[in-house]
Formats: C-alpha cells, sequence, structure tokens
C-alpha cells in the first residue's frame, strides 16, 4: 500500500477529483493549505495598489491506494491538474504499512 499526496491548483481539483472517480479511486481526504514553491508567491493589484502574496492557496488530496493503483492515480492527477505553469503542484508517494477501520477494526488493504 502507499499514500499519495497531491498538492494541487484550487481550480483543478473539481477535474482531478472527477477523473480520479472514472478511474475507480474515490476515497480521499482533501484539506485546503497555503504554500510556496518555486513561484515564491505572486503579486496582486488591489484598489491601484501591488499587494505581494507570499503563500498562495492550493488543495491537499491524501489517498492510501494499492500498490497497483498507484501510477493510476499519478498519472491521473497529472494529467487533469496540469496547467503547464509555475505552482501546478507536486506528488509524494510514501510507504503505508497497514490500514485499519475505525469502525469494525479490521486491518489490512484499503478500499478503493
Amino acid at each position: 500500500m502507499k499514500m499519495v499526496v497531491a498538492i494541487i491548483r484550487p481550480e483543478k481539483f473539481d477535474a482531478v477529483k472527477s477523473a480520479l472517480e472514472v478511474n475507480g479511486i474515490v476515497g480521499m481526504t482533501v484539506t485546503e493549505v497555503r504554500g510556496r514553491g518555486a513561484q515564491k508567491g505572486i503579486s496582486l493589484q488591489f484598489r491601484g495598489k501591488t499587494m505581494p502574496v507570499d503563500l498562495i492557496p492550493k488543495m491537499k488530496i491524501e489517498m492510501v491506494v494499492s500498490d497497483d493503483a498507484v501510477e493510476t492515480v499519478i498519472r491521473t492527477i497529472r494529467e487533469a491538474g496540469r496547467t503547464g505553469k509555475y505552482g501546478d503542484g507536486k506528488i509524494v508517494v510514501m510507504p503505508v504499512e497497514t490500514v485499519y477501520k475505525v469502525r469494525n477494526d479490521e486491518a489490512g488493504e484499503p478500499s478503493v
């Protein structure tokens, strides 16, 4: 099992979620986050003044998937979340030992 964590643009979230659903991936945890990367923030115009925005709003998607689903998840997020500009995001994959259900103490593979 692997945990896939993706940081994407908020405006691409619905497209990514729909694309994952089409590929049978429905379980996810989503958090609104703020961060910065290579683009180092942006400047916005507000009432005639330029305001630097250091931390940019992003969406964080976390999923635990079986090893065979990892490549599908990564490909889907990259295709649906890409604009080709700085700030499109990152995907991190980490190993997961075991998943436990709180409801009934079952342990094992995640249900996709």
